[in-house]
């Protein structure tokens, strides 16, 4: 997979925003992506940024079934000719460092 996006969809409400994002995750289900939910955001990796786009869509149309108005954010990551994982990102930085990227990681190892 090549195309790696960082999408957040948030409806504009004051209660909690749980059962939305909920709705938003669940569609990524239909399209044929990867993902991983974070507390900020959820990254999705597709074979192409037309599968993104679509996912993407989905989601923001999950949450607009429940919402009046819905905020969504897409970052794209679209590096052609190179398969390269997100989990392959992150290794690379962890090597430079040294250890695992998180504040919590023991010193000097991962």
């Amino acid at each position: 997979m090549t195309c790696i996006g960082f999408l957040s969809v948030a409806p504009v409400v004051e209660e909690s925003m749980a059962p939305y994002v909920a709705d938003a995750v669940a569609a990524l289900d239909e399209f044929d992506v990867e993902y991983e939910t974070t507390p900020m955001g959820t990254i999705v990796e597709a074979d192409d940024s037309e599968e993104l786009f679509a996912a993407a869509h989905a989601a923001h149309e999950a949450v607009g079934a429940r919402s009046d108005r819905v905020e969504t954010f897409l970052k794209i990551d679209d590096k052609r000719g190179v398969d390269r994982r997100a989990s392959e990102k992150v290794t690379r930085v962890e090597a430079e460092l040294g250890r695992e990227a998180r504040s919590d990681a023991p010193e000097g190892g991962n």
